[in-house]
C-alpha cells in the first residue's frame, strides 16, 4: 500500500520529518481560516489527489470534497451538531451542509464509536452497511513524562486537597454546569480541575463556580498526564460523545472513572466506570461523593481500568481503516 497525505502549510514540515515511508504533499492552504480550509478541500485537495494518482481519498475531519473524482472515505466523527447546534454556533449552517454531503459522496463512512454510528444513520440517513466503526487508540502517550505530582500542587496552588479532574471543551453538550453544582454539594476541601482551552460559553461558567473550581486554560502534555496521575478520580458528565477519549487517557494511568451513561462511555469504559444520569445533579454529587471516600472502589476500578484500556491501540484503529478502505475500492458504487 503506497500512502500519500496531504498537509497545509503549519503540518507539513513537522509530517515530512515524522511520516516514515509516506510521501507527503504541500497544499497551499493555511488552517488558521476555517473558510479557506474548506475552499482549499473543494477545489485544491481534489486536484492534488489527481496529480498524485491515488486510488482512494481519505478525509480524516467529518467533510470531503463534493466532486473528487475517485473514491472517497470519510471520517465523521460525530453528529452532535444535530442534538446541539448551539455547540456549532455560527458554524452549524456550514456544518449542516458539509456533513451530509460528504456521507452522500462517500462509498464508506467511518466513525468512532457504535454511538455514533446510531446517529450518523439516523441524523444523516445513511445506509447502516455503509458505516464502519474503527474506536480510537490513546490520546496523549504513556509515558509522557508527567509533571510530578507535588510540583503541579505548587505551581496551580492546589494545596492538599482531592482534585476531581474533567478534561472536556467548554460547551453546552458537555454539561460542566451540572458537574460545577454538583462539586458544590461535595465536602468543602475537595477542587475541581478544569483545563481546556476558552470557548464564549466560559464566562457563564466561572458565574456558577466558586473558589473551588480551577479553570486551567490549555495545558501541556505534561501537565494534563500530571493532572490525571494527581487526580483522586476523573469524571465526565457529557450529554453526548463520539468516543470519549479522556476517560481512555484516564483509564491508562489507573485514575478512577466516573461519567456518564450515555452515548459511546460504556463501549470506552465498559465495567471500569461508575455511571450516572448526566442529567441529574444530585446523582452526580453522590456517585462522586461515593467515588472519593470509598477506597476499596478507587482501587477496584483502577485495576479494571488499567485492564480495559488495552483493549484499545492505535494498531487497532489502523487494521479497522485498512478493512474500510478494501470495502471502498471493492465496493460497486458510483459516489466519488
Amino acid at each position: 500500500m503506497r500512502l500519500t497525505v496531504f498537509a497545509g502549510r503549519e503540518a507539513y514540515p513537522s509530517l515530512v520529518a515524522e511520516l516514515e515511508g509516506a510521501e507527503v504533499v504541500r497544499v497551499p492552504v493555511t488552517a488558521r481560516s476555517r473558510v479557506r480550509r474548506v475552499l482549499a478541500e473543494q477545489t485544491l485537495l481534489p486536484a492534488a489527489a489527481r496529480r498524485a494518482r491515488i486510488d482512494l481519498l481519505h478525509n480524516t475531519l467529518n467533510t470531503a470534497p463534493a466532486i473528487a473524482g475517485l473514491p472517497q472515505v470519510t471520517t465523521i466523527h460525530d453528529v452532535i451538531y444535530k442534538r446541539f447546534p448551539e455547540t456549532a454556533g455560527l458554524l452549524n449552517v456550514g456544518v449542516a451542509v458539509l456533513v451530509p454531503l460528504a456521507a452522500r459522496r462517500s462509498r464508506r463512512v467511518l466513525t468512532d464509536s457504535e454511538a455514533s454510528k446510531e446517529d450518523i444513520v439516523r441524523f444523516l440517513g445513511v445506509e447502516a452497511d455503509r458505516v464502519d466503526v474503527a474506536p480510537l487508540g490513546p490520546g496523549i502517550p504513556v509515558p509522557a513524562e508527567p509533571v510530578p505530582e507535588a510540583e503541579l500542587r505548587e505551581d496551580l496552588d492546589l494545596g492538599d486537597a482531592p482534585l476531581v479532574l474533567t478534561v472536556a471543551a467548554k460547551r453546552p453538550h458537555k454539561n460542566l454546569a451540572r458537574l460545577i453544582d454538583a462539586v458544590g454539594r461535595l465536602p468543602e476541601d475537595v477542587i475541581l480541575v478544569v483545563p481546556g482551552f476558552e470557548t464564549q460559553f466560559e464566562d457563564e461558567l466561572r458565574r456558577g463556580a466558586g473558589e473551588r473550581v480551577r479553570f486551567l486554560g490549555w495545558v501541556d502534555d505534561r501537565t494534563l498526564d500530571g493532572l490525571y496521575r494527581a487526580a483522586t478520580c476523573f469524571v465526565l458528565p457529557s450529554l453526548a460523545e463520539g468516543f470519549g477519549l479522556p476517560v481512555l487517557e484516564a483509564m491508562l494511568r489507573g485514575t478512577p472513572v466516573a461519567c456518564s451513561r450515555i452515548s459511546a462511555l460504556p463501549e470506552v469504559a465498559g465495567d471500569a466506570a461508575v455511571y450516572f444520569d448526566p442529567l441529574d445533579t444530585g446523582e452526580i454529587a453522590t456517585v462522586v461523593e461515593r467515588l472519593l471516600g470509598d477506597e476499596e472502589l478507587r482501587r477496584r476500578l483502577r485495576e479494571a481500568g488499567l485492564k480495559q484500556a488495552e483493549r484499545f491501540s492505535w494498531e487497532a484503529t489502523a487494521a479497522a481503516t485498512v478493512a474500510s478502505y478494501e470495502r471502498a475500492l471493492a465496493g460497486s458504487s458510483t459516489r466519488s
